[in-house]
């Protein structure tokens, strides 16, 4: 019996699509999960705690780009305004939980230290290899592109840097210019202060996914990701939100560990505790936005890479320091914004670096040199102060 040309088709095994293979990077950080029980396991054995410290630091690294990949994907889902919240408020979700774990252990200063050194590392290492591996291109840069739109998200963004300078330099010059200061006067002036960047921050987002979302590129018309069918689409949001909140939790105990062998880690290396929050646990937090810039800066994408660095950097500084302050308020463990002095004169070099090379939306890899040096030369700075010595 003959077969017609349409029953063979018909009859013939519908071939999958192939496979998406994830990239290198997320195999990478997918091998790094690795360290998460690695770091659990010795938490409980009498083991040196500098190995303790350092495999939870490590096994932050891949917990944090996987909340941030799992956040986007239900950013994506649900549109771009509440998508656009999301990532305001899980953007550095690992800074939050590592500072509220060191919080309610007391470890004030070194929560101080560790924002102060996040923003420091973002701005000079992340945007500073975004500017150097992106300039060696031969193409020209895509932060020469739109021209217009990018200077005006420019100036935005260093206006709000240096919001972020003035706010933090209020309790040091009110400190210096005080003969007596209670230390409840600094904690009312934080609290103040700290409902400002928090009304700030808020007016920030209205500014950026609202009256002026074009410059930013966002779409007025955007929709919600679409998965497929409806069900299809619910089932996959659901996955995404379950493996957020999980590996938040994950989260939550590793940052027991890391803050947990912390203390005895500093004493056995015999670094300061200012340099070990300025720059050695940023190492850890913000590494997920490093090898974004340098990855971007690879893509040639610079301006992004400046979006993702300054954007993180005014998240910590804006919402994520804030709230810790009220955490610490109803938590017994009062924090304020009285920041160390060399930390706080830190950072103002750091803003003052990062608007004098972004001020003309323009990048080139000696300008990407001029702040990975700068960083290089804060970095010496707090490895030699004495301040806050073990």
């Amino acid at each position: 019996m003959s077969v017609s040309q349409s029953d063979r088709t018909s009859s013939r095994p519908v071939k999958n699509p192939p496979p998406k293979f994830m990239s290198r990077k997320d195999a990478f950080l997918l091998r790094m999960l690795i360290f998460v029980p690695i770091c659990l396991v010795l938490s409980r054995l009498d083991v040196n705690p500098v190995i303790v410290f350092a495999s939870a630091g490590l096994a932050i690294i891949p917990l944090a780009a996987w909340i941030a990949n799992f956040t986007e994907a239900v950013a994506a889902r649900i549109g771009p305004t509440l998508g656009g919240l999301l990532n305001a408020t899980f953007g550095n979700a690992t800074e939050m939980i590592v500072s509220v774990v060191a919080l309610q252990a007391g470890l004030i200063e070194l929560v101080k230290a560790s924002l102060m050194g996040s923003i420091i590392a973002n701005l000079l290492l992340g945007l500073g290899l975004a500017l150097f591996v992106g300039g060696l291109k031969t193409r020209k840069p895509d932060s020469q592109i739109n021209t217009e739109n990018l200077s005006a998200v420019a100036r935005v963004n260093a206006s709000l840097l240096n919001l972020v300078v003035v706010f933090l330099l209020a309790p040091t010059a009110i400190e210096v210019t005080s003969i007596t200061l209670h230390l409840e006067t600094t904690n009312e002036f934080s609290y103040i202060a700290s409902t400002l960047l928090l009304i700030g921050y808020i007016l920030m987002l209205f500014f950026s996914m609202k009256t002026h979302k074009h410059l930013y590129g966002i779409e007025e018309d955007a929709e919600p990701e679409s998965y497929g069918s409806e069900a299809r689409g619910l089932y996959k949001l659901k996955l995404h939100i379950g493996l957020l909140l999980g590996t938040t939790l994950v989260l939550l105990f590793v940052s027991e560990v890391l803050v947990s062998s912390l203390e005895e880690a500093i004493a056995t290396t015999g670094l300061t505790e200012l340099f070990t929050g300025v720059i050695l646990i940023p190492m850890f937090g913000a590494a997920v936005e490093i090898i974004t810039c340098g990855i971007c800066g690879a893509k040639n994408k610079v301006n992004l890479a400046s979006a993702v660095a300054i954007g993180s950097s005014l998240q910590i500084a804006m919402f994520v320091t804030p709230i810790l302050v009220f955490v610490g308020l109803f938590a017994g463990k009062p924090m304020n914004l009285d920041f160390d002095n060399f930390t706080t004169l830190g950072l103002g070099i750091t803003i003052l670096m990062v608007n004098s090379v972004s001020s003309d939306s323009r990048s080139n890899w000696l300008e990407g040199i001029v702040l990975l040096m700068t960083y290089a030369m804060l970095a010496t700075a707090f490895l030699l102060h004495p301040a806050l010595a073990s």
